[in-house]
């Protein structure tokens, strides 16, 4: 049994741009100054869980446009969802939105996100770690959680939960396949993302006019939008009020942010508007240079859309559960 337990791990030789290990986060918390983190993308990390046979609350590898390179030193399920990635498993490439068994030996290279910014991969009965405040998801900020609080660097080992499929010695990539996306896409591949939003007092009319693009200076914390200068209605110094990631804040340069997972609890600049938690998995998954538009959206469509991707989710679990997972 130790021998099997210690077999249970995948090294990672080469750790791509920014790879961390992202649960949903840490909730309940925000009063104390903790932010909530979790999975950019969550509802790309929740369907790689389902596929292959997880909670989809499990921690999973958020990859950042750029992949690792893993060694696998156990046979185990796979899948990669969210932006499409180029995968090859000992030379050989591979799928995304699917299950795949890799045996062990094998090594996993990860290039390059094609269509978006962040592609997660989970592994059947997930990564072996400590939760901290409830969570085993990354803060880069607060340097907790994860692995050390960081991104993975080579040499790192990523234990694992269960040693159960060791006798398949030959990968398996299945037919089937899966739509990923949470919703049919807003526009065409070649137009701005549309982003709905919940406006508020302030410039809404300005933020729906324009075309914004995502500058490079952006991250888990944030996207920073490019585009012509809003002015803020009221320029008097303000009090520091509660944020939340999906809040667009509106900085004194005029070019708004858009907060991500790894937002601030509280923040001085003026919110001028909340994308709605269904847009923001696609909002996690726009790359520097990409464009979007804004939206505006009411609160019943709001609660509408999200009602209507927690049913898609669910039926996308059973769908899932309905077939014959490769064991």
């Amino acid at each position: 049994m130790r021998d099997a337990q210690s077999a249970a791990h995948i090294a990672v030789l080469t750790p791509g741009l920014l790879t961390t290990l992202q649960d949903n986060g840490r909730h309940g918390l925000r009063q104390l100054g903790v932010a909530t983190g979790g999975a950019a993308d969550h509802w790309s990390h929740a369907v790689a869980n389902l596929l292959v046979g997880n909670p989809a609350d499990l921690a999973t590898l958020e990859i950042t446009l750029t992949g690792p390179t893993l060694h696998f030193a156990c046979a185990t399920r796979i899948a990669l969802c969210g932006a499409r990635i180029d995968a090859a498993i000992d030379g050989r490439p591979v799928p995304g939105n699917r299950p795949l068994i890799v045996p062990a030996g094998s090594t996993l290279k990860l290039g390059s996100c094609r269509d978006g910014a962040r592609s997660y991969l989970a592994v059947a009965g997930g990564f072996k770690l400590p939760a901290v405040m409830g969570s085993t998801s990354t803060d880069l900020r607060g340097g907790f959680g994860g692995i050390a609080g960081r991104a993975l660097k080579a040499g790192d080992i990523l234990h694992l939960h269960e040693y159960a499929i060791a006798r398949h010695d030959a990968l398996h990539v299945p037919s089937w396949w899966i739509d990923p996306r949470p919703s049919p896409p807003p526009v065409s591949a070649d137009g701005p993302c549309l982003i709905r939003l919940l406006p508020a007092a302030d410039n809404a009319e300005g933020l729906f006019a324009a075309t914004w693009q995502v500058d490079s200076r952006s991250n888990r914390q944030g996207l920073r939008l490019r585009g012509p200068q809003l002015q803020v209605d009221d320029p008097r110094e303000r009090l520091s009020e509660p944020v939340a990631p999906g809040v667009v804040q509106l900085p004194g340069d005029g070019q708004p942010i858009a907060l991500l997972a790894d937002a601030q609890t509280h923040g001085g600049y003026p919110r001028i508007g909340h994308v709605i938690r269904a847009d923001l998995p696609l909002l996690a998954q726009l790359r520097p240079a990409a464009t979007l538009q804004f939206v505006p959206c009411t609160t019943e469509q709001a609660c509408q859309a999200a009602t209507e991707q927690r049913q898609r989710l669910y039926r996308m679990g059973q769908a899932i559960a309905a077939r014959t997972l490769p064991a």
